[in-house]
């Protein structure tokens, strides 16, 4: 099952609405957001599809659905295969079971039908 469909693989992942008004709202206080997640991502050594497919997994095991949509979005973005990514997920079967799994992959498929973009 393909989760990109549609998505070419050089695009930026478009940034959600609710993304874009938060913004807009609170300048400041995204900007702190967004450099901390850059100092994240340039605190070591891992690539940037490794990052998002981290950070996807951690989405799925405390269940946030729009952070799940979002890093399957950039995983994709940053060369991950669909099939990377559903496996990303599905690893976590015996952590963090079988039906956070399965929702988590719900909300992948969302991203594959492009509901939530």
């Amino acid at each position: 099952m393909p989760v990109g469909k549609g998505l070419p693989m050089t695009s930026k992942p478009p940034t959600p609405k609710n993304h874009q008004s938060i913004s807009k709202r609170y300048p400041r206080f995204m900007a702190a957001v967004d450099g901390l997640g850059q100092a994240a991502a340039d605190a070591g050594p891992l690539p940037e599809k490794t990052r998002h497919l981290v950070q996807l997994a951690a989405a799925a095991a405390i269940r946030s659905e729009g952070a799940v949509h979002s890093h399957a979005r950039r995983a994709l973005a940053a060369g991950a295969t669909p099939e990377e990514i559903q496996h990303a997920v599905i690893a976590l079967t015996s952590t963090i079971g079988f039906p956070n799994v399965m929702a988590a992959l719900s909300w992948i498929n969302d991203v594959k039908r492009g509901t939530r973009w």
